[in-house]
């Protein structure tokens, strides 16, 4: 092959695989025998490469065409999670371990959120920025913390950036993220079925089929949900290297973001890490099919109630005093 077809080649990978608005373009009606006679001059340019920028372009063009997560086979899953394996072997020279752990039978994950033993020191919210990899450059954070006045129920009346000496007398604290809802608006909103709920009651995004509409965000009544506006940055040394296809791997840009439960650890048996990393106990987090669970308990025994319950979502994140 010539220089010159090498370089239209290559200009036509990387116009498909790096463009935001690629996918975009072919959910609208790009058509099919044009991708066609890209990817073979796509083959004939990886074919007459080096073999290492062979290599890494050919995944990154399987990778680019393949399934929504809900419809590929477990084969077909396991073909995907090693090709993003070697990717990130290739492009950070990272040894990532992604896992495609389905829903276990007889789960759906519930979470509550005692106010008054939260004193909104945010370990939750550094425990969870480490274990879902999340940009540090834009300092995304999917759990927020506000600090309210007496009387006040509403997070929105709250200040959710505070920097002083916690816990300020006769204030309390009250911590918001993606509350998984049965009934949830953001489903319903998105256009290419990216998101949907899992058997186990998690809310979940295809990062590769979300478009980055962000209609799922104007949708959500709890601010539950984050748009990546760039490729996210994450110190090397940093990286949490289990990760979920589901939940806290590599996300492409111009995707939507949120919390998953920390589907990685959650699928696994583990608490979520906010969870794990609340100095007071005052998250509690477990299976609401288990009479026997602390969730269980929770609910049967203490006040509790849910953020906008009137609206009809049903949220699986209840807020509750001792």
């Amino acid at each position: 092959m010539s220089s010159q077809k090498k370089d239209e080649a290559k200009t036509i990978i990387e116009d498909v695989l790096e463009k935001p608005s690629s996918r975009r373009m072919f959910l609208k009606g790009a058509s099919i025998a044009a991708a066609a006679g890209s990817a073979a001059l796509a083959a004939s340019y990886m074919s007459a490469a080096d073999p290492a920028s062979a290599g890494e372009l050919k995944l990154r063009w399987q990778e680019y065409f393949k399934k929504n997560y809900r419809l590929m086979s477990q084969e077909e899953k396991d073909e995907t999670v090693t090709r993003l394996e070697r990717l990130a072997k290739f492009q950070d020279n990272m040894d990532v371990q992604i896992g495609t752990e389905p829903p276990t039978e007889k789960v759906l994950f519930g979470y509550a959120f005692n106010i008054t033993r939260c004193e909104g020191f945010m370990e939750c919210v550094t425990a969870c920025v480490k274990e879902n990899n999340l940009d540090r450059k834009t300092n995304t954070q999917y759990i927020r913390i506000f600090e309210m006045e007496p009387g006040q129920l509403d997070p929105s009346t709250g200040d959710g950036q505070y920097y002083h000496k916690v816990p300020v007398d006769d204030k309390f604290y009250m911590g918001v993220q993606c509350f998984h809802c049965e009934n949830a608006p953001c489903i319903k909103a998105c256009p290419t079925k990216a998101t949907w709920k899992e058997p186990d009651g998690i809310v979940v995004v295809d990062y590769n089929w979300c478009i980055g509409c962000r209609y799922c965000q104007a949708a959500c009544p709890y601010y539950g949900r984050r748009f990546n506006w760039g490729k996210g940055e994450v110190p090397k040394e940093e990286i949490t290297t289990k990760q979920h296809y589901l939940g806290n791997r590599k996300r492409p840009m111009g995707k939507m973001e949120k919390c998953t439960f920390c589907i990685q650890r959650t699928r696994k048996g583990k608490l979520p890490a906010c969870v794990e990393a609340c100095p007071t106990g005052a998250r509690v987090f477990g299976n609401l099919l288990d009479p026997d669970s602390e969730i269980r308990y929770v609910l049967k025994h203490k006040k509790v109630f849910r953020m906008k319950e009137e609206i009809g979502t049903q949220p699986k994140f209840w807020y509750f005093i001792d």
